[in-house]
């Protein structure tokens, strides 16, 4: 993605929060994100395109924005989502999203791909992802593509939640 598409950034991030399958994956809601100013959805569309330590990658079709996911490096000595110590370098995958219509097309792995390069270019040895336990849908996508439950579970602000884990 690229600095200038910060309305896109916007416009997806709304449509996710709104999508009732999806809604379950993310920390906010419509209402919030209709909220945030133009200066934020510009700050974020810079980190993403220009940020040395998060990508956002997105998946076009036919010139529209059909999903996207988002890619945080985390650094020895800080802290996760969870306010958990990182010990070693890692990624997390974070915000993924495909529009209803582009879902079961593939793009998932497309995504996951890009970010799995990138990640592995900053070496990284693999990629992480929380998805919530009532989200079987989602569990079993991302087991097509290659990932594993770790064992790792917790509660969030959205509930019961499990970690998934692909090495690079």
């Amino acid at each position: 993605m690229r600095l200038h598409e910060w309305r896109e950034v916007r416009d997806l991030r709304i449509e996710a929060v709104s999508d009732p399958q999806a809604s379950l994956a993310f920390l906010t809601t419509p209402d919030e994100e209709l909220a945030r100013s133009e200066a934020f959805w510009r700050e974020r569309a810079a980190g993403a395109a220009m940020g040395d330590t998060s990508a956002q990658f997105v998946a076009l079709v036919d010139g529209d924005w059909a999903g996207s996911v988002t890619v945080l490096l985390r650094e020895p000595g800080t802290r996760d989502h969870l306010g958990h110590d990182v010990v070693d370098r890692r990624a997390d995958v974070v915000g993924v999203y495909l529009s209803p219509a582009h879902r079961g097309r593939g793009l998932l792995g497309e995504l996951m791909d890009a970010a799995a390069a990138w990640a592995s270019a900053s070496d990284v040895a693999a990629l992480t992802l929380d998805v919530h336990t009532g989200n079987t849908r989602a569990q079993a996508a991302y087991r097509r593509i290659g990932f594993e439950p770790t064992g790792v579970t917790f509660t969030s602000t959205i509930g019961p939640e499990l970690e998934m884990r692909k090495p690079l």
